[in-house]
C-alpha cells in the first residue's frame, strides 16, 4: 500500500502552507505567556522558518536574538523572512548546542522537540547554555487530539489502514503531553516547572486549502500521504472529504492546541 515513509525537513515554503501558518499563532500566545523582559540574550532552538524568532524580534525587544536549526532549506527561508531584524542564524545540532554554559537569557523551541531523537539530551543542552535565573520554554503540537488538522488526517488514515495509528504514535504523539513536558525539564533540574495548553483557530478556506499542503510530502503525515499509491492517496483525500465539516461558504473550521513548558534555572 505504500513506499517507505521518509519525512525530511528542506523547503520553508512547504512548511508555512502546512502548519508554519498555525506556528506563527501559536507564538504569539507563547511569548505572552512568557512575559519577558526587554533587553535579553535570545536562543530559538531548531528556529525553522523563523516564525517565532519573528514574533521574539517585535515584541520582546531582545538585546540579542540567535537561531539555530538543522535544515539549511529552513534556515534561508528564515534569513529571508528575518532580513529586517537584527538576528544571527547558523546551522546546528539541537543535541549538541554550539555555545558556552550560561550564554542567554531565554532558551526556547517551537514545534520542533518531539523530532529530536535524544530529546532529554537536547533539554540537558538549553539548561547548559541558559543563565541562572534565566528560562527554558518550549511548545509542542498536541498530536493525539488537540491540534486538529492532523488528528483528522491520522483518524481517516487509519480508518483505511489501520498500521497508520502505529506511524502516527512511533512519531511523537506519546511525548507531547503535559507529563513528558514536565518530567523533561525537571529532570533538567529546572525550577517552577509548568505547562499550559495553547489553543488557536485554524480556518481552511476550503476542503483544497486543507488537503494540498499534506502533497508536499514533508513532515511525517504528509511523508505518509505521498508514500501511498496513487489509488489509495485518492482513497484518503475522499475519506477526509467526508469526515471533515464545511461551513455554509465552504471554509473548514478547526482548532489547533499546542502544549508549552517552561522552567527556570536555579
Amino acid at each position: 500500500m505504500t513506499k517507505t515513509m521518509r519525512p525530511r525537513w528542506a523547503s520553508g515554503g512547504l512548511y508555512e502552507s502546512y502548519v508554519g501558518r498555525w506556528s506563527r499563532l501559536v507564538a504569539r500566545e507563547f511569548l505572552v505567556w512568557l512575559n519577558a523582559p526587554s533587553g535579553l540574550d535570545w536562543l530559538d532552538v531548531g528556529c525553522g522558518t523563523g516564525a517565532l524568532m519573528e514574533a521574539i524580534a517585535v515584541r520582546c525587544a531582545p538585546k540579542h536574538l540567535t537561531g539555530i536549526d538543522a535544515s539549511e532549506g529552513f534556515l534561508e527561508f528564515a534569513r529571508q523572512r528575518l532580513g529586517d531584524h537584527s538576528v544571527e542564524l547558523q546551522q546546528a545540532d539541537a543535541q549538541s548546542l554550539p555555545f558556552t554554559d550560561s550564554a542567554f537569557d531565554r532558551v526556547v523551541s517551537g514545534l520542533m522537540l518531539n523530532f529530536v531523537p535524544d530529546k532529554g539530551r537536547t533539554a540537558a543542552e538549553m539548561a547548559r547554555i541558559t543563565r541562572s535565573g534565566g528560562e527554558v520554554a518550549l511548545y509542542v503540537w498536541d498530536y493525539t487530539g488537540g491540534m486538529e488538522m492532523m488528528r483528522r488526517f491520522w483518524d481517516a488514515a487509519a480508518d483505511l489502514n489501520p498500521h497508520a495509528r502505529d506511524l502516527q504514535e512511533n512519531w511523537h504523539a506519546a511525548f507531547c503531553q503535559p507529563e513528558p513536558l514536565h518530567q523533561l525539564l525537571e529532570k533538567v533540574r529546572l525550577d517552577h516547572v509548568e505547562v499550559r495548553a495553547i489553543d488557536v483557530p485554524t480556518i481552511f478556506r476550503d476542503f483544497d486549502d486543507y488537503w494540498t499542503p499534506f502533497l508536499g510530502g514533508q513532515s511525517p503525515a504528509p511523508a505518509y500521504c505521498m508514500s501511498l499509491t496513487e489509488e489509495h492517496r485518492l482513497a484518503l483525500r475522499e475519506r477526509l472529504r467526508e469526515i471533515l465539516p464545511p461551513q455554509p461558504d465552504s471554509s473548514i473550521h478547526l482548532t489547533a492546541r499546542a502544549w508549552a513548558v517552561r522552567g527556570r534555572k536555579r
